[in-house]
C-alpha cells in the first residue's frame, strides 16, 4: 500500500494556474509509474498524466501543452503543474502509484481524498 496526501487545489480564474502536489509513503515511491487522475460531477474518473520511474511522462490529449507532471524522488512527491486553465478543467484530481508502467492500474493508494480544482469563467 501508499498513503497518498494531495494538496494545491482551488479556485482559480479561466487562464490562471496551479500546482497540485501528492505525498506518498509506505513503499518504493521511486519504482512506480505515478498517476494524476481527475473526475468532474457526474463523470467517470479520467486520466490526466503519467510518469514513470524513468521520468517518461504522457498526457491526455485535453490537457497535452498546458499542464506538466514532474516528480521529486528525494522528496516521494509527484507534482503537477497546470497552466492555461479553463472551465472544463473543473474537478477532483487524485494522485496514485500504477503497478503497470502505463498508469492504467492496478493502483497501491486509494482513491479517498483528492483536491479540488474549480476554473471560473
Amino acid at each position: 500500500q501508499v498513503q497518498l496526501v494531495e494538496s494545491g487545489g482551488g479556485l482559480v480564474q479561466t487562464g490562471g494556474s496551479l500546482r497540485l502536489s501528492c505525498a506518498a509513503s509506505g513503499r518504493t515511491f521511486s519504482s512506480y509509474t505515478m498517476v494524476w487522475y481527475r473526475q468532474a460531477p457526474g463523470k467517470q474518473r479520467e486520466l490526466v498524466a503519467t510518469i514513470t520511474s524513468g521520468g517518461r511522462t504522457n498526457y491526455a490529449d485535453p490537457v497535452k501543452g498546458r499542464f506538466a507532471i514532474s516528480r521529486d524522488n528525494a522528496k516521494n512527491t509527484v507534482y503537477l503543474r497546470m497552466n492555461s486553465l479553463k472551465p472544463e478543467d473543473t474537478a477532483v484530481y487524485y494522485c496514485n502509484a500504477a503497478i503497470d508502467r502505463d498508469g492504467l492500474g492496478p493502483f497501491l493508494g486509494s482513491w479517498d481524498q483528492g483536491t479540488q480544482v474549480t476554473v471560473s469563467s
